[in-house]
């Protein structure tokens, strides 16, 4: 009997959030797949996983701002696994800062060392395995990255240079297909941030259309996106590469159940 093939993916931000959905998606049937976790926390929740899947899930301690933990989560993938297929790049922090509050960059810097200097650093050590897998990168964007908002600059800068940086390797590597994805008001600590610090300074509409859906229990389950991803980080369609989408876009009708 022929063994299952079973896709390996490397996971940067699994452990909370958005990124702990892609994680649980990919882990159980039907897809089960192997994971590299590259994380620098060890939560609870990661531990069980990593307890309950224990043949399928590698998770490599260290912080993806340093170029050794980088190249070290894709060592591990090929000589755990043999392989890598994809790449889910769901890393990422938020500052709320006005521009004029600014005293010096250090935030600004702060935000883009966790949110777009480690995507060139995952990117450089795995590309030789993508080509090969013909694979697949996920970036995870924002809305933020295409809609200016009152102290979101840092942010929403980091996610635009992820954009772009997902056009540029979709035009210099064609056998490799490059997605932005946009997972919407999702609710994760990084919302939970959002409401407790942004009332003040963030763009008053901004802001009250975020709480509001939380309010009303509208705000979109961090699974919904999560499947999205998981499932373009594995059969996402060459036609797909370069865009920058929104997960629940007609277009990816086919990467999304009924949930």
């Amino acid at each position: 009997m022929a063994a299952v093939y079973r896709p390996t993916i490397i996971l940067t931000g699994g452990s909370r959030g958005i990124g702990l959905s892609c994680l649980e998606i990919l882990l159980k049937s039907p897809i089960r797949a192997n994971v590299v976790s590259l994380s620098r926390s060890f939560p609870a929740k990661l531990l069980e996983l990593k307890k309950s899947y224990h043949d399928n899930l590698l998770v490599v301690q260290g912080d993806v701002k340093n170029d050794e933990d980088n190249k070290r989560a894709v060592e591990s993938a090929i000589k755990t696994f043999g392989s890598i297929d994809g790449l889910i790049l769901n890393s990422g922090i938020i500052h709320f800062e006005r521009i004029d509050k600014n005293k010096s960059l250090e935030a600004w810097r702060e935000v883009f060392d966790v949110n777009f200097f480690p995507l060139i650093l995952m990117l450089k050590h795995s590309l030789v395995y993508l080509r090969s897998s013909k694979g697949r990168v996920v970036f995870i964007s924002s809305t933020a990255s295409v809609e200016g908002g009152s102290s979101l600059g840092s942010y929403g800068a980091s996610k635009a240079a992820m954009n772009s940086l997902c056009r540029t390797l979709a035009a210099e590597e064609p056998e490799i297909t490059s997605i932005s994805l946009r997972p919407g008001v999702t609710d994760t600590d990084m919302q939970e941030e959002l409401r407790s610090k942004g009332k003040d300074i963030m763009t008053p509409t901004i802001y009250q259309s975020c709480y509001d859906l939380y309010a009303s229990s509208k705000i979109v389950r961090p699974e919904r996106p999560a499947e999205v991803i998981v499932n373009l980080s594995i059969r996402a369609d060459r036609e797909l590469t370069g865009k920058f989408l929104v997960w629940d876009d007609e277009e990816l009708k086919t990467y999304r159940s009924s949930c």
